[in-house]
C-alpha cells in the first residue's frame, strides 16, 4: 500500500478478523472483497440531506431539541406546537439559520387521531414527501392510584398510546419503502429500579408504546422502515420539574453517576443517528439515554 494511502475503515476492521495465507496477515473474506469506504452512503452516513421529518410536540424542551438536530444534519423539519406559536416560530428560525435544512411550524393537537393526520398532511403538502416520524409529544400526569379517576386514564392512554399508533399507521403509508424511520419516545421508568407511585399510569402508557414499537418494527421492517425506541431518563425540562420540590429534583439528580439531571441536548443526536442511514440495520430497539440512571 502506498505510504500517503490510508486503508478504509472496513478494511480496517475485517483486516483483523480473517487471515490471508499469502503474507499470514489478516485480510477480508473474498465476498468483501470489494472497496468500501468511510464516506459509504449506505453504511456510515448520518447526512438527513433532503429527507422530510416530522417531530409531534417540537416547540420546547426535547422536541425542539430533536428538529434543531435533524435541522443541522440537513433535513427539513415540521415543527410542531399547540398553544405557543412563538416558541415554534423560534425553532423554525434557527433550523433555518442553519442554512442546512427547512422548516415550518404547523398548530396541531397530536393527541387526536385529526391533529395527527392534519399534521402529516402539511409535512406533504409544505415538502412534498415524508421520511422520518419523531412521536415526541405527550402528557405526564402524577397521581397514585387512589387519585386516577377515568378522566385521567384516558387522557393519558389517548394521547401517549392511541395518537401515536394511529399516527405511525398514517405515516407508514406515506413514507419510503426502503429508508423511512419510525421512532416513538418512552421513558426509563419503564425499567428502573425505583419507580415513584404517583407515575402509574404514565409508565404503563410507556409500556405499551414499547410493545407498540417491538411489533411494528417486525410488521414494517418487512418494508424497510425501522421504528425504534428512545427511552430518556430524567431530563431537565419544565414538564420533568412540574409538581416536584426541589429535594425530590436534587435526589434524581444526584442518584446518576454524572451527578446530574439529561439535557435534551443528550437525547437530540440519538434521536439524528437512528433517523439516519447509518442506523439502517437498526431495528426494534428501545435505547435507553439516561446515563445509566437507576432512578
Amino acid at each position: 500500500m502506498p505510504p500517503n494511502r490510508k486503508p478504509t475503515l472496513v478494511s480496517n476492521f475485517l483486516s483483523v478478523v480473517r487471515p490471508n495465507s499469502n503474507n499470514n496477515k489478516l485480510a477480508p473474506p473474498s465476498r468483501y472483497s470489494k472497496t468500501f469506504s468511510a464516506s459509504s452512503t449506505a453504511l456510515t452516513s448520518t447526512s438527513l440531506l433532503g429527507k422530510v421529518a416530522v417531530v409531534t410536540g417540537s416547540s420546547r424542551s426535547i422536541g425542539a431539541a430533536i428538529a434543531k438536530t435533524l435541522g443541522e444534519h440537513g433535513a427539513h423539519v415540521v415543527v410542531n406546537y399547540v398553544n405557543d406559536s412563538q416558541a415554534a416560530d423560534d425553532v423554525v428560525q434557527s433550523i433555518r439559520a442553519q442554512g442546512k435544512g427547512g422548516a415550518i411550524a404547523v398548530k396541531a393537537n397530536v393527541g387526536t387521531l385529526e391533529g395527527g393526520q392534519y399534521l402529516l398532511d402539511e409535512a406533504v403538502k409544505a415538502f412534498g414527501r415524508l421520511d422520518i416520524l419523531v412521536l415526541n409529544a405527550g402528557v405526564m400526569g402524577s397521581k397514585t392510584i387512589s387519585e386516577i379517576d377515568e378522566t385521567f386514564y384516558d387522557s393519558h392512554f389517548d394521547t401517549n398510546v392511541k395518537a401515536p399508533l394511529f399516527m405511525a399507521k398514517a405515516a407508514a403509508a406515506l413514507i419510503p419503502s426502503p429508508g423511512g424511520r419510525i421512532i416513538f419516545m418512552s421513558s426509563s421508568f419503564t425499567s428502573a429500579s425505583a419507580v415513584p407511585a404517583n407515575a402509574l399510569v404514565y409508565s404503563a402508557t410507556k409500556g405499551a408504546i414499547e410493545q407498540i414499537s417491538r411489533v411494528l418494527a417486525r410488521d414494517l421492517g418487512a418494508r424497510g422502515i425501522t421504528v425504534n425506541t428512545v427511552s430518556p431518563g430524567a431530563v431537565d425540562t419544565a414538564l420533568f420539574r412540574e409538581g416536584k420540590s426541589t429535594g425530590v429534583i436534587d435526589f434524581i439528580a444526584k442518584s446518576n453517576p454524572a451527578k446530574r439531571l439529561g439535557e435534551p441536548e443528550d437525547i437530540a443526536p440519538v434521536i439524528a443517528f437512528l433517523a439516519s442511514a447509518a442506523a439502517q440495520w437498526v431495528n426494534g430497539q428501545n435505547i435507553r439515554v439516561n446515563g445509566a440512571s437507576a432512578v
